[in-house]
């Protein structure tokens, strides 16, 4: 940390997130901004999700109660890279018409060439994110990515599933993702999980909270899954909450259903929608703030290791209001908070 730096200073505006004057290099926590949202299907706007958090990032104070100063461990948000911007303007203007349509019709060969690049255009932003984590996981560095709808996190789970063989997800949602190439997508936002239980076998179990809104097959995934998958829905969440359970030893419940080594994947969207107003499909219910953030201290509290995470779906206010990348900068600040404070000897 730089001498002159204050961290109880006002941040500069074109300073790095959070204001930290850190270089990739001198961090030890490096974020990956990932600007794509190709197969939105509802709202849009979450490809600006990764400049929204880093602007309203330098409006939090880096002394923290529970997790104490992150910061100084050093933490940097890489640039975007300008080829990401450009292979999701191509994927979003091929997916429209795919999407106007309901989805994919076989018989139109137009749809299906469309569908093909966006498929195409996909597993290409999923390589190079899976290589940028890659690289920086062999660096030794803690890495999270910042997105984009979920469909970005294929990448950077797969980075860490080779480092660590046998993690385990943390999954907080409205949605269950497990949708198997939703409306003609294979890397829809709606079939990320999907992708992560047939596709990459490093990952031991995957552990949802707060979903609340899935269709019938995704029902029967979790059901047929053997265990692999635990999904932990809002209404029973919210029915033991209505029956005294206190919130901490719900989060016991689930933190037992982890293995040792865990990865957070938070979807915006699992929280209240009045925390994240603009986000793509806002569902009632969810999870408070304070809810969220005792889930990530559950996990480090049972003695796990939190070994990298992603923050998806915030999606800035068309108008110009900041709320929405508030509320992303401040749960991601206390991820890494407590991601740090997981790291054990």
């Amino acid at each position: 940390m730089p001498a002159a730096f204050d961290p109880s200073a006002a941040a500069p505006q074109d300073s790095g997130i959070f204001g930290l004057p850190h270089s990739p290099e001198e961090a030890h926590v490096v974020l990956i901004p990932v600007p794509f949202e190709a197969t939105t299907s509802y709202g849009g706007g979450t490809s600006e999700g990764p400049s929204a958090v880093l602007q309203a990032s330098r409006q939090v104070d880096l002394f923290d109660v529970e997790t104490g100063r992150p910061y100084e461990r050093g933490i940097a948000l890489l640039p975007e890279p300008e080829q990401w911007r450009t292979w999701n303007t191509r994927a979003k203007e091929r997916a429209v018409p795919i999407i106007e349509a309901g989805g994919l019709d076989a018989s139109q060969p137009e749809l299906m060439a469309a569908s093909k690049e966006v498929n195409g255009l996909c597993e290409q932003l999923h390589e190079a994110v899976y290589q940028t984590a890659k690289e920086w996981l062999g660096k030794g560095k803690r890495v999270g990515a910042v997105g984009g709808d979920h469909s970005i996190s294929y990448g950077i789970i797969r980075a860490h599933a080779e480092k660590y063989p046998g993690m385990g997800v943390l999954h907080l949602d409205a949605h269950a993702d497990l949708r198997d190439a939703y409306e003609g997508f294979a890397w829809s936002h709606a079939s990320i999980m999907h992708n992560v239980a047939e596709r990459i076998p490093g990952v031991k179990s995957l552990v949802q909270v707060a979903i609340r809104d899935m269709s019938e097959d995704e029902h029967r995934y979790i059901e047929s899954s053997g265990g692999r998958v635990k999904a932990f829905f809002d209404t029973d969440l919210q029915r033991k909450r209505f029956d005294g359970l206190p919130w901490n030893r719900q989060v016991d419940e689930i933190v037992q259903q982890l293995p040792q080594q865990v990865y957070l994947s938070f979807d915006i969207d699992g929280l209240d929608p009045t925390l994240c107003p603009h986000t793509g499909t806002p569902v009632p219910g969810g999870l408070s703030f304070p809810e969220a953030v005792a889930l990530v201290a559950g996990v480090v509290r049972s003695g796990r290791t939190i070994v990298g995470f992603d923050l998806t779906e915030v999606a800035p206010d068309p108008e110009g209001g900041e709320w929405d990348g508030n509320v992303g900068a401040r749960l991601l600040y206390k991820m890494i908070g407590w991601m740090l404070k997981s790291e054990r000897p």
